[in-house]
């Protein structure tokens, strides 16, 4: 972890566009009660197949307006040179200066990812339009990638996108430290010399939280999984004990030299605060 400790700590949070006028409304309380805690960046995705491409745009706008540095995904699943060219003029003229570059999730029905295939052609396509204007963050998986044939692949791709020409990386929210303590080993081994910060899902609904962990890859520990099963319909107990795994995997995190937290809120802000006053941060 030597390697991480050299980097100024950081923190972000994770929006999605919101669909609704009632969502955009209660988005901006949950931006105003986050702001608060003076985060370095929001970052707000794309959508399957970019399916949310505008509602970016539009949220990427809602947070620059009310005072925040916003950044915006970009992914190639479903993207052309010419509409990540037209994204990448709008966001330099509204003032943005990071990018979360990613491969995104192939949508049901879609067959060809587009004229991107893997995060570090996105990469390498930012910097040839854009030269050094954005820090560009990718993502790093300590539990590997669900669709890598081999550890060795996984690591391959992600100095791929090194090598591309990306900044820093933001893991997928995992629950196990050591798997990101580990991570952090392998790339100190390669030579690897930027900040990697954990992604981290607060626990606050076990269905939604299984459903997404089995498509992504992200492992649950046993005794994690079981607990919350056991909580059953009692959503104030499971909330409860969810905010102590998380406080604790944080704690754990920070102690060891993690250069940062980056939050998946599922634009919520309640689970969020209260990591964070746990935290005293």
């Amino acid at each position: 972890m030597q390697s991480q400790k050299q980097f100024e700590r950081h923190f972000s949070f994770e929006f999605f566009p919101p669909k609704t006028e009632q969502g955009e409304k209660r988005l901006d309380g949950v931006l105003a009660t986050l702001g608060g805690l003076k985060p370095l960046y929001f970052s707000v995705t794309f959508g399957a197949g970019g399916s949310t491409q505008q509602g970016t745009v539009n949220t990427v706008k809602r947070i620059m307006q009310a005072g925040y540095d916003a950044a915006p995904h970009l992914s190639c699943i479903g993207s052309t040179r010419d509409n990540i060219s037209q994204l990448l003029d709008t966001y330099i003229d509204m003032g943005v200066r990071r990018i979360v570059a990613l491969r995104g999730d192939m949508p049901s029905g879609m067959h060809e990812a587009g004229e991107f295939r893997y995060a570090n052609e996105l990469v390498a396509f930012i910097r040839a339009q854009t030269g050094d204007h954005f820090h560009i963050e990718v993502a790093a998986y300590p539990e590997f990638h669900p669709q890598a044939r081999t550890s060795r692949d996984d690591m391959a791709r992600f100095m791929d996108k090194l090598a591309a020409g990306a900044n820093g990386a933001i893991t997928q929210y995992f629950f196990n430290p050591d798997a990101y303590y580990r991570f952090i080993d392998d790339c100190e081994k390669l030579g690897l010399n930027l900040p990697v910060v954990p992604g981290i899902m607060p626990i606050t609904n076990y269905t939604q939280l299984a459903r997404f962990s089995d498509m992504c890859g992200a492992e649950i520990p046993r005794w994690i999984r079981r607990r919350l099963q056991d909580f059953g319909d009692d959503m104030a107990s499971l909330r409860h004990f969810g905010e102590e795994v998380v406080t604790c995997l944080c704690a754990d995190l920070l102690d060891h030299g993690a250069p940062g937290l980056h939050f998946y809120t599922m634009n919520q802000a309640d689970a969020v605060s209260a990591i964070w006053r746990n935290l005293g941060l």
